[in-house]
Order: C-alpha cells, then sequence, then structure tokens
C-alpha cells in the first residue's frame, strides 16, 4: 500500500555536481506532508489486519482531522492568498498553488472517506448485524416510537428558520450539520428556502432497536411537516459549513490577554467560511443563494453521497461488541510508584534516583496526577508551580492544585489561554483556580507557554528540596489514555533550579531565559541541538561512529531539514520516527541516502518527543515538548530535559528500536512516497510495548 505525493522528486544532479541545498524541490510540501499522515490514518480504515470497529474509529479519526486541517489550514492559506498570494513557502509553491492542491487533495480524501463508510464499513457492520437503516424502511411501530422520541427529545429543540424579505440568511456555525428544505406555500405556489440546525446534544445514531440505527435527519426530515403546518416540503438536504479558525489580526494585542482571546473566540464563531459540504446535488438557484451568503465559490462545495460529518461515526465505533474491538487495556503502575504509600516516602523515591513513566502504557493518573497529589496533601511541600497547556474538564490535577492552594501552599499556573479549541476550557480553569487562590498567569501574547513542567518545593530535614516532572505531553488525563508520552521525574538540582527560573521568567519581568542544564525554546534550544548535530557531523568525518535518533510529530523547520542534509552526505545514520509533516526526502543517493524516516500509526497517538545524539559512544538523550518546527524552535516556550540514568537511556533506547523496527504499524518514506507491507502479520512496536510494561 502506497500513498504518492504530487510533488515530483528533484533531478539527481550530474556526476560529481553537488546538491543545491537552497532547492525548494529538496523540501516536501507541509500541507501536502499532513494530509499524507491523515491518508496513513484512512489507510487503517481499510486495513482488514484491524477490526472492525478500531477500523470505524480510524474512519471516524480521520475525518475529525480532516475538519481540523479545513479550519486551521485551509483557513490560513486562504487568509494568506488575500494577504500576501505572492509569498512562497520553502517548498517554493505560491499560496495559491498550495491553496488548489491541497483542497484538491482535501476533495479526494473526501470521496475516499464515502467510499470507504458506504462500500467498506458500512456493509460490514450490516454483516455483523449493526444496521444503518431508513425511517422510511421501518415497520410501524418503530416509526411511532422514533416518531414519540422526535416529538419529547427533538422537535422542542428545533428552530425553523426561513430566508425572506423580513428574514436574512441564517448564520450556519462551524461543523455543526443543518437540514437545507425547499419549502411551498400549496395555495399560492410561493417557495421559500429553510434552514433547521440538527440539534448537537442529541445521539446522530438514534437506536431503533435490535442494533439498528437511524441518522437523526433522517428522522428530522420524515417528521418535517410538524415545523411547517400547512406547507409542502418538497426537498431536503443535510450541509455542514467549516469556518476557519483562523481570525485574528496579526500582531494583535490587548491590555488584559484574557479579554483578547475571549474576544477572539467570539469572533471565531462568526469566521468566514472555506468549505461547504452538501449530501447531493442542490438547485441551482439555491446553491447560488447559498455561495453568495457563505461567500464561498463552486470549488469550496463538496457534493456528497452519504452522510457527512463521518467523525460521528466514533458512536458506533464504540458500541459494546467486543468480538470486533481490540480488547480494552489497562495502564499499569511502575513498581516505583507501587512501593509508596505516603508523600515521605513517595518524594524520597524520586530523590533517590530519576524515574522515567511512558504513557498509556503506564498509567498517567497513577504517577503524574498522584506525583501532584502526593505534593498538595503533603504538610512539606511548600509551593507547586506548573504550567497548563490542554488539560481535561474534570483534570484531578487541577482539582489537586485547588486544594493545594486552600491548604495555604504556594501554587502558581501558567495557563496558556491560545491552545487552539481549547481555549474556553482554559479560561474556565483559570478562573476557578483564581477564585481558589492561585497564582494564575496567562504567559505572553505572542509567545505560546508549550512546554510541559512541574515544580514542587518542600521543605525537608537537610532543608528545601525540589522536585520535578517534565513530560511530552499535555497534564490531560483523558488524552494520556491515548497518546504516547513520556515524563521525566527528578530531583536534580541543576533541572529545578532551570525550572525556577523559567517560571521566575514567566511570572515576573526580564529580559532574558538563562538554562545550564535544559534545553529551552526560544533562546537555546535550537542552538544547543543545531550544535549537537555539527557534532556527530565532525565525529563521522573522522570515522568515528555518528548517529541521530529523533522522535517526534513533525519536521518542519527548513533550516534544520537542511542540516539533516548535511548530517547524512557526511555520513552520519539519520532515524527519525516522524508521525507528521516531513520536510526532508529520504533515500536520495548523494544526499539522503544515510536517513530513515519511519512514521507509526496504530491504536495510540504518537505524541513524545525524543532526541538521542551518539555523542561518540556516550549516548545523550532529551525529551520534552519541542518538535522541530519554527515555532516551536523560535515562537514558544518549550523545554527539553536531559535523560542521564543508563538505565533510562537504555529504556529510551529500546523504545526507539522498537519503533523503527515495526513492519506492522510502521510505515516508511523513500523520497516523496510512503508505503509499508500489507502482508506482515506480526505484532507492532504498539502491542509489543503493551505487553512489556510495566517498564520498571
Amino acid at each position: 500500500m502506497t500513498i504518492e505525493a504530487e510533488q515530483a522528486a528533484p533531478s539527481p544532479p550530474c556526476p560529481g555536481e553537488p546538491f543545491d541545498l537552497e532547492d525548494p524541490d529538496l523540501y516536501l510540501n507541509r500541507e501536502i506532508s499532513w494530509l499524507e499522515f491523515n491518508q496513513r490514518v484512512l489507510a487503517e480504515a481499510t486495513d482488514t489486519r484491524n477490526l472492525l470497529l478500531d477500523r470505524l474509529k480510524f474512519l471516524a479519526i480521520s475525518a475529525s482531522n480532516l475538519d481540523e486541517f479545513f479550519a486551521k489550514r485551509i483557513g490560513w492559506l486562504k487568509r494568506m492568498l488575500h494577504a500576501d498570494p505572492r509569498t512562497r513557502t520553502v517548498d517554493g509553491l505560491t499560496i495559491a498553488e498550495q491553496l488548489d492542491l491541497a483542497v484538491r487533495r482535501c476533495h479526494e480524501m473526501r470521496t475516499a472517506m464515502e467510499d470507504v463508510w458506504l462500500t467498506d464499513l458500512g456493509p460490514a457492520l450490516h454483516g455483523h448485524g449493526v444496521q444503518i437503516v431508513p425511517y422510511s424502511g421501518l415497520d410501524l411501530a418503530t416509526r411511532e416510537t422514533l416518531r414519540r422520541y422526535f416529538e419529547e427529545a427533538i422537535f422542542p429543540v428545533l428552530t425553523p428558520l426561513v430566508v425572506d424579505p423580513a428574514h436574512p440568511f441564517p448564520f450556519i456555525s462551524s461543523g455543526s450539520l443543518s437540514l437545507a428544505l425547499n419549502v411551498r406555500h400549496p395555495a399560492s405556489g410561493v417557495e421559500r428556502f429553510a434552514r433547521v440546525k440538527v440539534p448537537q446534544n442529541r445521539p446522530r445514531f438514534l437506536d431503533a432497536g435490535a442494533m439498528r440505527f437511524v441518522l437523526i435527519e433522517d428522522v428530522i426530515a420524515s417528521n418535517i411537516e410538524l415545523l411547517f403546518p400547512g406547507m409542502e416540503v418538497t426537498d431536503w438536504q443535510a450541509l455542514r459549513v467549516i469556518r476557519n479558525a483562523e481570525t485574528g489580526s496579526p500582531g494583535e494585542e490587548a491590555e488584559d490577554l484574557l479579554e483578547l482571546i475571549e474576544s477572539e473566540l467570539r469572533r471565531r464563531r462568526l469566521a468566514s467560511a472555506v468549505t461547504l459540504e452538501v449530501s447531493g446535488p442542490l438547485p441551482h438557484s439555491r446553491l447560488d443563494l447559498m455561495l453568495e451568503e457563505l461567500e464561498l465559490a463552486e470549488q469550496d462545495v463538496f457534493f456528497g453521497k452519504g452522510p457527512l460529518g463521518l467523525s460521528d461515526l466514533m458512536q458506533l465505533a464504540s458500541l459494546p461488541l467486543p468480538e470486533l474491538a481490540e480488547k480494552p487495556f489497562t495502564p499499569a503502575v511502575p513498581s516505583s510508584f507501587l512501593a509508596v504509600n505516603d508523600p515521605v516516602s513517595f518524594f524520597s523515591e524520586i530523590r533517590e534516583r530519576d524515574i522515567l513513566v511512558h504513557h498509556p502504557y503506564e498509567s498517567f493518573d497513577g504517577t503524574v496526577a498522584r506525583f501532584v497529589d502526593e505534593a498538595a496533601d503533603d504538610p512539606a511541600v511548600l509551593a507547586i508551580k506548573q504550567t497548563m497547556y490542554r488539560t481535561s474538564p474534570d483534570s484531578p490535577i487541577l482539582a489537586s492544585l485547588i486544594d493545594a492552594a486552600g491548604r495555604g501552599k504556594q501554587v502558581a499556573v501558567l495557563v496558556e489561554l491560545t491552545a487552539r479549541f481549547d481555549e474556553a476550557n482554559n479560561i474556565e480553569w483559570a478562573r476557578r483556580l483564581e477564585s481558589a487562590g492561585v497564582h494564575v498567569a496567562y504567559g505572553m501574547p505572542n509567545l505560546k507557554i508549550h512546554s510541559k513542567i512541574c515544580l514542587v518545593v518542600r521543605e525537608e530535614v537537610n532543608g528545601v528540596t525540589m522536585y520535578a516532572h517534565v513530560g511530552t505531553g499535555n497534564y490531560n488525563s483523558r488524552t494520556a489514555r491515548l497518546y504516547t508520552d513520556v515524563g521525566l521525574f527528578t530531583a536534580d538540582p541543576g533541572i529545578c533550579a532551570d525550572l525556577v527560573r523559567i517560571f521566575n521568567y514567566l511570572t515576573g519581568f526580564a529580559d532574558s531565559l538563562e538554562s545550564s542544564h535544559l534545553l529551552v525554546a526560544p533562546t537555546n534550544l535550537r542552538s544547543d541541538l543545531v550544535s549537537r548535530v555539527y557534532r556527530e557531523i565532525e565525529a563521522a568525518r573522522q570515522g568515528l561512529p555518528a548517529r541521530i535518533i529523533f522522535k517526534m510529530n513533525a519536521l518542519e523547520d527548513r533550516e534544520f531539514t537542511r542540516l539533516l542534509y548535511e548530517a547524512s552526505q557526511a555520513g552520519v545514520k539519520v532515524d527519525l520516527v516522524v508521525r507528521g509533516i516531513c520536510r526532508l526526502r529520504p533515500g536520495l543517493a548523494g544526499l539522503s541516502e544515510n536517513v530513515r524516516v519511519v512514521s507509526v500509526i496504530g491504536r495510540f497517538l504518537e505524541h513524545s518527543r525524543v532526541y538521542m545524539f551518539e555523542n561518540r559512544g556516550d549516548p545523550e538523550y532529551f525529551i520534552g515538548s519541542a518538535d522541530i518546527m519554527k515555532r516551536n524552535l523560535d515562537e514558544r516556550i518549550e523545554v527539553l530535559a536531559p535523560v542521564r540514568s543508563p538505565e533510562l537511556k537504555r529504556h529510551l533506547g529500546e523504545v526507539l528500536e522498537t519503533l523503527l523496527a515495526d513492519r506492522r504499524q510502521g510505515w516508511t518514506l523513500n523520497d516523496s512516497t510512503w508505503s509499508r507491507d500489507p502482508n506482515v502479520d506480526e505484532p507492532g512496536s504498539q502491542a509489543l510495548l503493551i505487553e512489556r510494561a510495566p517498564f520498571s
């Protein structure tokens, strides 16, 4: 199974002629590279080695991913097209060329998703007794049951909106499902366009009994006469609009960052449309009306053949049919955490040795959340400081921080209000924290706080001792069950002292951010990583072992991509585990034949960032929050922490090698084409890591 990129491979230079590393052809397009990642996710939905409900889940995830891509990236390209259409990106394409290419690929992907549902997964579900049936095909008794449910639980929520001289075209919110109807007066023959929003607080698939389900829009349309008494509804289509997530003005400032973000959320609800999806053809008059009102062109419209909003299939993927899904997985609790029963022994374990945890194989709640909870409960703890980028609405960590403040401890939380799509949740938590007496800071308008750090200050017999956690993932109990992340617990005085300086910088007022042990963006992270790559290049030139292994979500930064080309040309072995965007083209003779790029797609979302340098036989490992993207290296507060324990370094090395050797879940990039063997029948890396947990 392969996925072809539309960007042509560079022509090899003439014999003896070096590659021009400034050549845009050497750098893959960011948008297309991300779409290829989503294509790999979609491929899991068609892979019969996966169980049926897991395949359905992958289809729902790929649909959700594509919605987000439209909102973020297509929205950004459209804004840039108006701001500076002549801009060219790293790969040499203009904004207009990128937009056209990306939109075409998105429409192709939407069509492919529909086909997977209509011709593969839908029929397969039917074969297992799960049916999606039309309302009209149900027996009379079942229709009556659903009609009563409609009248009692759906009808009161609906609001019909008609378009006429007294009623303007209704606003259609982003991502919501609506019915577009043609309503006619039987006596006068006057016709009107009407819109009915499908309530999002009702299930998309309504239970009709015996594992039969009916789409909610079908039930609404089949009982639509209750909304328009005396009128005739001559036809209807379902529709969805995705709106731009990029609404703020560049360089916009406010005296109060909280007010700025709340204003941004209000603007986003009214943001410009970027695409329209319709379930079937529309009459030209109605299509023209919608395009005019939404300020879209016809190429922005996708006409579907099946149900819209396939991300809602997650409801069916959660059906209680254990034989059709992977067995539930219970994260392990490391022995070092099982052995302690009170705060004193808990912190003494960390003081004695660094501890590395690997989620979701090892429990987040039993390690990270417990770390904060023990600190909140421990009378000897004086202060807790923590960053918050994304968290769950029911976060046990933030509940512990509120408890700690109530016990008189100094608690400071750096809340990143601009975490995309989590702004409202973070605003709510920030206010709850403040009302509980927690010191809340919002960071800086132009510098996102993306680091995942926590510091505990404790009074002990020998004086004040500090304990730290540095992670690769958010302090979010929900996503910690789905994302792979690693975290380091340490009482290393140097690392803790660096964290003190970082927190003071974020809450105070200073010119610079200095660190001695941690790699911190935007100050020394890029330069320290670059210097270590050059160290490997020099080792290779001296004939010494030279190797780099990077695991990350994205390789987007042009300068770093160029540097990895240089490393390959010098003879450094470069192994990259990249989940999504990758600008580098591996496998080109004379340029990147020493580079291997693997992407692991499985039941867990690969999210951890790990950086390894051979360092002349004394490997260095770093973990943290930063990807190799310009925004992470230069425009955010990011932290990478060194992992120094030989035992922990060995464990990280084993994890990386397991991922690189994965032939079941691992895709390999050769030049610009991703491929894997669809016939491999062996455990993938994630299955192996489940078997090995706990790791200590």
